[in-house]
């Protein structure tokens, strides 16, 4: 039996925007993953992310129990992947974060802060979010208007068009309506889980890997002191910003698999 691996996506793209990623991928796993994180009453969004790990816990467990099972997570995904490691650490062989740098304590303060005088704004996209459009005629009409966007452009066109065919969907008054709930995913923001994700990883049995965007924003803001912690030495670099996986989809499932047979030789090494 193949080896699987459950996908995570970032906030505000569901997994299909994902499928050339998880195509390349799925050529050594049984790939899966939960489609959009959040949208469900069983899995609330609240502070501490608990319904939506419980989420991802919950897809992990309704998995076979034989073979091996690897989490790999974009940002949100990152994190939760951590999150739902720690809970099921026997279901899982190790996790790659992939521009999900975890935050230590001096950031941990300044996002506390932040909440409480309203700068986080400055932090995190949450005024962006609560403006972005919903509505458009259809999906040529999506592509065009996120290809006309600085960020966007950057994205691979083949990774676009699947945002616009599934990060949308048929709107009952008519046209195309954004499937991921800009209210929801304005909640996720503010509701950032901080040292109980740090902690988590610390206490994870099994290895971890990190794939940065040399040009991410994330990264630049929180930095890697408490990432390489947890890590070591498995870290690599993708040209791009945060959302690198989305501009190089092709490089990135390459650098996915380097990462996984670095974990598979730590945890051997550490067998040994």
């Amino acid at each position: 039996m193949r080896d699987r691996l459950v996908f995570s996506h970032a906030n505000g793209f569901p997994v299909a925007t994902y499928r050339r990623l998880l195509s390349t991928l799925a050529g050594r796993f049984e790939v899966s993953g939960v489609e959009r994180f959040g949208h469900g009453p069983d899995y609330p969004v609240a502070r501490g992310w608990h319904g939506l790990a419980r989420q991802l816990v919950d897809h992990i467990e309704a998995l076979p129990v034989d073979g091996r099972t690897w989490l790999v997570g974009h940002s949100l995904g990152g994190y939760l992947s951590v999150l739902a490691a720690a809970r099921v650490p026997t279901r899982v062989a190790g996790v790659v974060l992939l521009d999900s740098p975890l935050i230590g304590r001096w950031t941990e303060r300044v996002l506390k802060i932040g909440r409480r005088t309203g700068l986080d704004r400055h932090l995190m996209p949450l005024r962006q979010t609560l403006q972005r459009r919903t509505h458009w005629t259809d999906v040529e009409a999506v592509t065009a208007h996120f290809a006309a966007k600085p960020g966007f452009a950057r994205w691979h066109p083949e990774v676009l068009r699947d945002y616009a065919t599934h990060g949308t969907g048929p709107d009952p008054a008519g046209g195309r309506r954004l499937w991921f709930d800009r209210d929801i995913e304005h909640r996720i923001y503010g509701t950032l889980p901080t040292g109980s994700v740090r902690t988590a990883a610390m206490g994870l049995p099994m290895p971890v890997a990190f794939i940065g965007g040399l040009r991410s924003r994330e990264v630049a803001q929180i930095g890697l002191r408490t990432t390489r912690q947890v890590v070591g030495a498995r870290v690599q670099w993708v040209e791009g910003g945060h959302l690198y996986p989305m501009e190089r989809p092709d490089e990135t499932a390459t650098r996915i698999l380097a990462a996984i047979d670095e974990c598979e030789a730590a945890a051997g090494h550490r067998a040994a």
